[in-house]
């Protein structure tokens, strides 16, 4: 364990274990497809979730009334319920945590137009629970039947790793048996995109290239990953397939700038040192970092120089996924978290897309090309949002 940091989270109690995985990507629907998508060349265009059909989890009539992003929050779940397989838990002690960025902004874009064109008296009912934050996190509970905490965490684009280390410490801590966690966005409507645009924050040649010299900003996209977070012995018991553990997860502030990252990366440097004192790990176990990487100019340099304060240079394995899945806001932690789950059961390091040319000021290991084949070992996954909000987890194989 780290000297000076204090434990905060998932070490201090049960073991958790994860037993299920959902996503939902522009590069793919289902851990499988999604897998596949990560190893493959960059898609073309806009990062959206093509050929997502709601209809196979509402009836056409509960779909009108359930926003996009709460649409993939239930799908996400729902698919890492069922890949988790018959829970055997107390509802009572089974728990909801997930985060998104902004909620349900498509349906609030929709009403205001409905209200300036349409007048006030055709905005619909059912705008404020559509548009709320916590729509996706409370359709799962009722529709699943899960009575323990439900609860939803906005904190931009670090929503859905607070989100996994918030579902853990239930589970740790022996409130919940299980809990759901995960991270949903579906932002990508003309005033989000065209908010992102002006604020210089979007690439301006439609290339994700993280940590490359030539990035320009992110791209935009849509997507959700949830993950079902188990008390060790209760999945033992049940006979569940064990893909990993959430060994701990850190979480603080820059308290810096309302967008721009603490001058080089200090706030996300001491985040991955709490993560890392939480799981109780030392930087030299850590096989691998799935980075934030949005490929933005300051907040890749940033956080490569926090990788460096911490794992010295070139120091573990980094790739990012936006490469391929462009950056879903607060759905980005939960995905990613998916992804360096399937890189320990796949024993293959993802590459990050777009990456062809070095940037001196980053020395990096960076995963390129081509997926890296490795012996599965603790993987740190890092998330950095606007407001100086960062989350790291640290993901382990399974050891009994």
């Amino acid at each position: 364990m780290l000297l000076g940091v204090t434990p905060e989270g998932p070490v201090q109690g049960r073991r958790v274990a994860i037993t299920g995985l959902g996503v939902l990507a522009c590069c793919g629907i289902g851990p499988a497809d999604f897998w596949d998508g990560l190893c493959a060349p960059a898609p073309q265009g806009e990062r959206r979730v093509e050929g997502f059909d709601p209809s196979h989890y509402f009836g056409p009539k509960e779909a009108r009334r359930v926003d996009r992003f709460a649409q993939f929050s239930v799908a996400a779940a729902e698919m890492a319920l069922d890949d988790a397989g018959g829970l055997g838990a107390d509802p009572d002690k089974v728990g909801v945590v997930f985060g998104t960025g902004v909620g349900g902004f498509e349906t609030l874009q929709e009403q205001v137009t409905v209200y300036n064109e349409r007048g006030a008296r055709r905005v619909s009912p059912f705008l404020v629970p559509m548009m709320m934050a916590n729509a996706g996190a409370a359709t799962i509970s009722m529709r699943s039947g899960f009575k323990g905490p439900c609860e939803t965490i906005v904190t931009a684009c670090a929503a859905g790793t607070h989100a996994l280390g918030a579902a853990a410490r239930l589970v740790a801590s022996g409130r919940c048996d299980v809990a759901v966690g995960g991270g949903s966005e579906a932002a990508m409507t003309p005033v989000g995109i065209a908010a992102f645009t002006n604020m210089t924050a979007l690439s301006t040649t439609g290339m994700s290239r993280p940590f490359d010299a030539r990035r320009d900003g992110f791209m935009m996209a849509e997507g959700a990953g949830a993950v079902v977070l188990e008390d060790l012995d209760h999945a033992l018991r049940r006979g569940a397939r064990i893909y990993a553990e959430l060994l701990g997860a850190g979480s603080n502030a820059d308290a810096h700038h309302i967008t721009a990252p603490a001058p080089g990366g200090s706030g996300a440097a001491a985040c991955m040192e709490l993560a890392l004192g939480d799981a109780g790990v030392s930087p030299g176990e850590i096989g691998h970092i799935n980075a934030h990487g949005t490929s933005t100019p300051l907040n890749d340099l940033a956080e490569a120089e926090a990788i460096r304060k911490v794992f010295g240079s070139p120091g573990p394995p980094v790739t990012s996924v936006k490469g391929v899945t462009g950056h879903a806001l607060g759905g980005a932690g939960a995905i990613e978290a998916v992804a360096a789950v399937l890189s320990i059961e796949r024993r293959l390091i993802p590459p990050t897309a777009g990456y062809e040319q070095p940037d001196p000021a980053i020395d990096l290991d960076i995963v390129h090309g081509e997926p890296r084949v490795w012996a599965p070992a603790p993987v740190l996954s890092n998330s950095f949002g606007f407001g100086g909000h960062n989350g790291c987890l640290v993901i382990g194989p399974f050891t009994s």
